[in-house]
């Protein structure tokens, strides 16, 4: 049942993500910089905690999870720190999704060649 909510939850964030290229003149960048924003701004609000809860992966998985991510890492670095966890939460939180990203990005730019575009 887990695996159904997580699909069902992030999907919908999808399509909704999908619905906004689609129909707007947004571009990509945009749109993925708005998610993470709209992922800080629901856990301000004690929104996105309770879908984590119910959804786990199908909600920390998108952007908007990473926004959430750094939310909750500036929270916790502000409440061990005080005001300088302001600055250094947010990069703590998302350390290891950031550096896997690079170094997966990296071994797949060794095993792949790029292609220009015809």
């Amino acid at each position: 049942m887990d695996f159904l909510k997580a699909f069902i939850i992030g999907g919908l964030i999808c399509v909704v993500g999908q619905i906004l290229i689609d129909k707007t003149k947004l571009t990509p960048a945009r749109i993925l910089v708005t998610f993470v924003v709209l992922g800080v701004f629901l856990q301000l609000i004690r929104v996105y905690q309770p879908l984590v809860d119910f959804a786990g992966a199908g909600a920390t998985v998108p952007l908007t999870g990473f926004g959430y991510n750094l939310c909750k890492g500036v929270e916790k670095a502000v409440s061990e720190k005080g005001f300088l966890g302001i600055f250094t939460g947010g990069f703590t939180a998302s350390a290891a999704g950031i550096s896997a990203a690079l170094v997966f990005g990296f071994l797949v730019s060794i095993i792949f060649r790029s292609k220009p575009k015809k």
